[in-house]
């Protein structure tokens, strides 16, 4: 037990510092160009889910949520918001940053990220009810529950966002070297992840729990090897931060709200199911 604690935790302290100096870029972005995204997406009109999903997978704190609120407020259209949720990455991008995961394969992911968004955003702008209603009296706001944007400085937002992060790795890291240990690398391999369809529908139900805590076990589950890329890419897809809690508080209409979730859920379990069969590096 005492091996398993003790590789979990240098497991853990190697990432901190790439952890560290990738939120340190993060929250730079933030605090540059946070409001300038907002804006950008706000006056896209028919190419929003183009800009919506090219803008949503650059990690800045907090643009998931502000998406949902401009979405209430009928500021932005429903395929736009779609386009937002599928790209978002969350706290995908740095864990695989920290962990020096291939350039190619961080490129590949935020690709189909992004075309999965810009494709659904189009194609739900085009057979639904696409057209922004003039209700510009919503607040722009970031309400991602781990973050704070703007309240602590760049270096102390960084830093907390860090030390979070890597709590979250270092529980999960542990109940993986246990599982390695008491049940074996080959036994977990063909476990329910990795099963085709079944692996991504349950990762996509995994995606849709609003905290960075799932995104943190769906690419930590992959890059130990005990999830295959498609079921990841279910539940990245599926995964919007704290996106779909702040629709759920901003958007009134309850019935929307859901179907919203089931959208979301199944253009994510088929994006997935999509992802597996690519040739990934």
């Amino acid at each position: 037990m005492w091996d398993i604690i003790l590789d979990s935790l240098l497991d853990t302290a190697k990432l901190i510092p790439f952890l560290l100096l990738t939120y340190i870029v993060m929250e730079y972005l933030e605090h540059r160009a946070g409001a300038a995204t907002v804006r950008l997406v706000r006056r896209g009109g028919k190419w929003g889910p183009v800009i919506g999903a090219a803008v949503g997978v650059v990690p800045q704190c907090g643009f998931s949520a502000a998406a949902a609120s401009l979405y209430a407020g009928r500021v932005i259209t429903l395929g736009t918001l779609i386009a937002i949720f599928l790209s978002t990455s969350d706290e995908m991008l740095p864990i695989l940053i920290s962990a020096k995961a291939s350039p190619i394969l961080i490129a590949q992911i935020l690709g189909i990220k992004v075309v999965m968004g810009m494709a659904a955003g189009f194609c739900i702008d085009l057979f639904g009810r696409g057209k922004q209603q003039e209700q510009e009296h919503i607040h722009e706001l970031c309400e991602h529950d781990h973050c704070h944007c703007g309240e602590e400085g760049i270096l102390k937002s960084a830093l907390l966002h860090t030390l979070q992060i890597a709590g979250f790795i270092l529980v999960i890291n542990f109940v993986l070297n246990l599982l390695l240990e008491q049940v074996g690398a080959d036994t977990m391999s063909q476990w329910i992840w990795n099963r085709p369809v079944i692996g991504e529908l349950l990762s996509g139900a995994v995606g849709l729990i609003p905290n960075c805590a799932s995104s943190v076990a769906i690419t930590q589950l992959y890059l130990e090897g005990a999830m295959d890329f498609g079921a990841m890419m279910s539940g990245l897809m599926a995964n919007t931060g704290v996106g779909l809690l702040v629709l759920c508080r901003s958007n009134r209409h309850g019935r929307e709200n859901l179907k919203i979730i089931g959208l979301l859920y199944g253009i994510s379990v088929l994006g997935g199911l999509i992802a597996g069969l690519l040739p990934i590096a």
